[in-house]
């Protein structure tokens, strides 16, 4: 029985390994995080075996209600993970010696940990985008419904973060709810191009047992087995994609985190949070700051952290496994925590966002925001090219400036100094509620467009 507690290959070794390297050797604390997807294949490996005659069925049954025993004991917190063992694969096999004796030992025909490893880590990342897609679900259908309650809320649109043109500030949410699809997307994608499964493949060089790996793909959710031996030990591509992704989408909830900042800025003050999601100061009783949003955005460095030591781990590696590999499941782990609580915090910062529609008015008027409208009359009604039309823009934002008026608070003789055939028309295009109603171009901030967009996104978000 005392053999039974060595290590796996110790029969190849004089010595005991080294404590500091057996510390930093583990990564049981990381990837018993796997266990479902381990016993999982491990179950269905036991079958594809005895499938193919290369175990007898009583084996394969002894070894299947062993892993199965082992799970519940696991989902029950009464199983006993050892350092020892390094990692999720060998603490499960060493239980299962201990349950149905020797015949565990037939479990690990035809493949290795390094297949193995990989197939679990397929199966989680699979498990945890699909997570990932459906809290994205959640967060767009917060957007939109934000939106559709302020369809007819006039705000400006910044550039360089100086007034630009007056916008619906559904519009401005809407520009979220893109980037949010492209980022579900990137997960549905990534679902797809790791739908291969290298069970089978052993360490490096596939196997001599007449295994079926159709047999096991199919089982185990993939749509079809590996091609290439080599590759499929060496592949971590699964894992960067992931990690990429998160990182894209966690860049979108910063830019929006930052924008809830200096929006809720006493500056600003185009919105207010509810109370739910500010804190307090220790010395300032007059404080309500946004955390939450500032830790959100501060977080995503965490994301681009864990996908640069990835790509860094991976860029001077030969073919095809090695220890440095071990690092994988502790970044993607990490970034898929982070990425998924931020998520969820978004999630609740819309929620609890209030826009302040007459401050968001009021600024839409300042900084000359309907200046290119006025242009875009004159060459519309005055037969005149854009760029002279620019012109005689820039000239009247320049008297607005000097009399210290905004184009709204102009009057008509005003306007007309700048081009003396002007009718009594023009007005119309200082007004911002009319700036926005006149963007009527497919994806323009128009209203007529807001609404069939929400309304196509609301089918398409169900």
């Amino acid at each position: 029985m005392k053999n039974k507690n060595k290590t796996v290959w110790s029969t190849r070794f004089n010595k005991a390994t080294s404590k500091i390297f057996e510390k930093i050797g583990a990564s049981i604390d990381i990837d018993k995080r796997l266990f479902e997807e381990d016993i999982f294949g491990s179950i269905v490996h036991a079958q594809m075996l005895a499938k193919q005659k290369i175990i007898n069925k009583k084996k394969g049954n002894k070894i299947i209600n062993g892993l199965k025993k082992i799970r519940s004991e696991i989902r029950k917190n009464k199983f006993n993970f050892n350092n020892k063992y390094e990692d999720i694969h060998l603490n499960i096999e060493k239980r299962l010696f201990k349950i149905i004796g020797d015949d565990a030992g037939y479990l690990h025909i035809a493949r290795s940990r390094n297949d193995q490893v990989i197939t679990d880590f397929k199966l989680w990342i699979k498990k945890a985008s699909y997570e990932i897609i459906k809290n994205i679900n959640d967060l767009i259908k917060s957007f939109l419904k934000k939106s559709e309650s302020n369809i007819e809320t006039i705000m400006p649109g910044f550039t360089h973060l100086k007034n630009a043109q007056p916008i619906s500030f559904a519009h401005y949410l809407l520009a979220y709810v893109e980037m949010f699809k492209r980022d579900q997307k990137r997960f549905v994608s990534n679902i797809d191009y790791i739908d291969e499964c290298p069970l089978g493949v052993g360490a490096l060089a596939g196997t001599s047992y007449k295994i079926d790996r159709n047999f096991t793909s199919k089982k185990l959710g993939f749509k079809k087995p590996t091609n290439n031996s080599i590759d499929s030990v060496s592949d971590r591509d699964f894992a960067l994609d992931f990690l990429s992704s998160a990182s894209i989408c966690a860049m979108h909830i910063s830019r929006f985190a930052e924008e809830i900042i200096i929006w809720n800025s006493d500056v600003f003050k185009l919105i207010k949070l509810d109370d739910k999601m500010l804190t307090g100061s220790s010395i300032m009783p007059q404080k309500k700051n946004p955390d939450p949003a500032e830790l959100i955005r501060g977080r995503a460095g965490k994301n681009f952290g864990s996908l640069q030591a990835m790509l860094t781990t991976m860029k001077g590696l030969p073919l095809s496994y090695y220890k440095d590999m071990q690092e994988d499941k502790a970044l993607v782990f990490n970034s898929y925590d982070t990425l998924l609580e931020s998520i969820i915090i978004t999630n609740e910062l819309i929620k609890s966002l209030k826009p302040n529609k007459g401050r968001m008015l009021a600024l839409s008027n300042e900084g000359y925001t309907t200046a290119t409208d006025f242009a875009d009359y004159l060459v519309q009604n005055n037969n005149l090219s854009f760029r002279e039309a620019y012109k005689i823009s820039a000239k009247l934002v320049n008297y607005a400036e000097k009399n210290k008026k905004k184009l709204n608070q102009l009057n008509f003789y005003e306007v007309k100094k700048m081009k003396n055939d002007l009718d009594n028309n023009v007005m119309k295009v200082f007004n911002v509620r009319n700036s926005v109603n006149l963007k009527t171009s497919y994806g323009g901030t128009s209203i007529k467009n807001i609404k069939k967009m929400i309304s196509k996104l609301k089918k398409e978000f169900k």
